[in-house]
């Protein structure tokens, strides 16, 4: 699939012809460098743009216009200030069919659900808080809790992690590995982070500059779970640095 913007009677290509093919289930991360279309390649297979050449088929069906079952998660916390953090992560179940139809006869059984999704990141007992009372970190995982409410077959990730301090992103890391190893669900991942593309993904798709290209499809076959330790091993600093070779 490609992608080109058109500037007057100009067209500006955003993104070349770009080929992947994704496992149900499986992790995938993009990297490349800034303005290289990861973002772009991302509104593509949700949907949200359709693409200039080639196309999109997502459960064997072509993808002709914003797809259903897809949660995502951005670099900033898009938390509403008004809402309590359990009120944030409920939203989607107000406004997502068939969810919303069914929402105030059936509340309490969805709170004790974001509850317990609070609870397996950490945030048991951080549901009456307002997101100006979370750090940054915590911000994040009620970030994706809110993403995966709904139980999303596919998880979008656009950079989650990219404005928190480093060691916030590590644990983060291991978070977001744990919700996935748990539920399954098929997860993109977009990141300029290497070692979090290699801890986290089954496959890694580097893209070039502008108009981007997949260069390189690197299989990622290290044991799960990964951890922090794994990070300094041989065979995962190799992976990161055969990236980094390829990302010009």
């Amino acid at each position: 699939m490609s992608l080109a913007y058109r500037v007057g009677k100009e067209r500006m290509p955003a993104l070349g012809d770009a080929t992947m093919a994704i496992r149900k289930g499986e992790f995938i991360a993009v990297v490349g460098p800034s303005g290289c279309g990861k973002s772009t390649l991302m509104k593509l297979v949700t949907g949200l743009l359709p693409p200039s050449g080639g196309e999109v088929i997502v459960h064997g069906q072509k993808v002709k216009g914003p797809i259903k079952g897809v949660g995502m998660a951005f670099q900033n916390s898009t938390l509403m200030p008004w809402r309590t953090t359990l009120d944030n992560i409920l939203l989607p179940l107000e406004v997502v069919s068939p969810h919303k139809q069914r929402f105030r006869a059936h509340r309490a059984e969805y709170v004790a659900k974001a509850e317990a999704l609070l609870a397996s990141v950490g945030l048991g007992g951080f549901g009456d808080k307002y997101p100006w009372q979370l750090s940054g970190g915590m911000q994040q995982r009620s970030n994706l809790c809110r993403a995966l409410i709904h139980e999303p077959e596919i998880l979008m990730l656009d950079e989650p992690f990219g404005a928190l301090d480093a060691f916030t992103r590590e644990e983060l890391w291991g978070v977001m590995q744990k919700l996935w190893l748990e539920r399954k669900f098929t997860a993109v991942l977009v990141t300029h982070d290497l070692r979090e593309a290699v801890y986290l993904a089954d496959t890694v798709y580097v893209m070039s500059r502008r108009p981007g290209r997949i260069v390189l499809t690197k299989t990622i076959d290290l044991p799960r779970p990964r951890t922090l330790e794994s990070t300094f091993e041989p065979a995962f600093v190799d992976i990161v640095h055969e990236l980094r070779e390829r990302i010009h």
